[in-house]
């Protein structure tokens, strides 16, 4: 059992909605009075696009009046077509979000735009973003990275942060690791979580800037307080490893249990291998079992290898072979290699499955050319005796000295064995076999 190697991985971008502008007129009424609101709707009556827009947001967010989307709609509508920039933009979020009319991406893109093209950076972003994900326009990143790049000179914080992730990745600009993390900088700085987390990624990595764990840390946590999985999960890393901090399981399992609550696959199985181990918490097989689970129910391929494991012991769980057959099937189908030398054993043995010779050598051999030194001690077995093979002792040789190569004192034994049934020249034959096997699965 292990921790996961945990790569750090960039988050994508995400939905960003237009921020309400306030109201632009200076009125002295408060906005809950209702002669303010019966003062509004006259003026916007009369045409006036400023108390149309005002209107449109009091009705938005239920200030003074019942929240009503679709009248927030019509009079955001009335507004943006005399060319408020607001009205237009927030319009364009009701379209996207499809509240107080039927979803509509191409709208939403057409109200974005326009009020982009007049400066408004919550539009820009969002243009951006259309753009980026390719809705209601062709995807385009040159664009993404346009409108994004406009948004962000005037500070808004998404838009920075979203064009960090398309410095980072290359997309619509040549990649540029000092470019995204001036970027995520300036938006982790206004205290978006999502740019938080990046710009850890981005010290813990060494990308941009010189690779350092204290600020990795220190904006891990920043991300990880206001609720970002990603974050929580990379924060138990940290304290898991003491990296940038001192090492502290109950700090580790503490943000692992925060992430895999909140559905983190990754997460979930750390924290299973926190309560399998007793580290930072007692250790509890029953909650190892439940965490494996639901990272193996996500397709977490070392989560359901080791759910496989504890159904095999019958930890936290009635010893069940059928169910870590099936666990070991998935994790072995996604290529780890210590699932698939153990699914060969179930095979060989007929425990959880009939007993199938042929599909024990074709888990061993998968397990054994990924450098498994047991499953290649196996194979060399399974050739020695001619089980779902025909019998080769110079494959047996060449198998137990492969194994025995990679440190296997089992398999030396095994190869002064077979030894005995091999002739000088058929061991020499072997012998290359074993160099040949060896330099072609480097």
């Amino acid at each position: 059992l292990f921790i996961a190697s945990l790569p750090l991985v960039l988050t994508s971008c995400t939905s960003v909605s237009a921020k309400n502008t306030k109201t632009t007129d200076k009125m002295g009424a408060k906005p809950q009075d209702s002669d303010f609101i019966t003062d509004l709707r006259i003026k916007a009556e009369e045409g006036s696009a400023a108390s149309q827009f005002n209107l449109g947001l009091m009705y938005h967010e239920g200030r003074g009046v019942i929240k009503d989307y679709k009248q927030a709609v019509k009079w955001y509508a009335k507004s943006a077509e005399q060319g408020h920039s607001s009205a237009q933009s927030n319009l364009g979020v009701m379209y996207n979000e499809g509240r107080g009319v039927i979803k509509d991406h191409k709208q939403a893109f057409k109200w974005y735009a326009k009020s982009a093209e007049q400066g408004n950076s919550s539009a820009q972003s969002n243009l951006g973003l259309m753009y980026h994900e390719g809705r209601g326009v062709i995807k385009d990143y040159k664009q993404a990275v346009k409108w994004y790049a406009k948004s962000a000179e005037q500070g808004n914080s998404s838009a920075q942060s979203n064009l960090g992730v398309m410095y980072n990745e290359g997309r619509g600009v040549i990649k540029d690791y000092k470019q995204a993390v001036k970027w995520f900088t300036k938006s982790a700085e206004q205290g978006v979580a999502e740019a938080q987390y990046n710009l850890g990624v981005m010290y813990a990595e060494g990308e941009g800037v010189i690779k350092d764990y204290k600020q990795a840390v220190k904006w891990y946590a920043k991300s990880a307080e206001q609720g970002d999985s990603s974050a929580q999960f990379n924060l138990g890393v940290m304290y898991n490893e003491g990296r940038g901090v001192i090492k502290d399981y109950k700090q580790a399992f503490k943000w692992y249990a925060k992430s895999a609550e909140q559905g983190d696959s990754s997460a979930q199985f750390n924290l299973g291998v926190m309560y399998h181990e007793g580290e930072g918490v007692i250790k509890d097989y029953k909650q190892a079992v439940k965490w494996y689970a639901k990272s193996a129910e996500q397709g977490y391929s070392s989560a359901q290898y080791n759910l496989g494991l504890m159904y095999y012991y019958g930890r936290g769980v009635i010893k069940d072979y059928k169910q870590a057959v099936k666990w070991f099937t998935k994790s072995a189908e996604q290529g780890d290699s210590s699932a698939q030398f153990n699914l060969g054993v179930m095979y060989a043995n007929g425990r959880g499955v009939i007993k199938d010779y042929k599909q024990a050598v074709k888990w061993f051999t998968k397990s054994a050319e990924q450098g498994n030194s047991s499953a290649q001690s196996n194979l060399g077995v399974m050739y020695e005796n001619g089980r779902g093979v025909i019998k080769d002792y110079k494959q047996a040789y060449m198998y137990a000295n492969i194994s025995s190569y990679n440190g296997s004192k089992e398999a030396i034994k095994l190869r002064e064995l077979i030894e005995k049934e091999l002739t000088a020249e058929q061991i020499n034959e072997a012998q290359e076999l074993s160099r040949e096997w060896i330099k072609s699965h480097k």
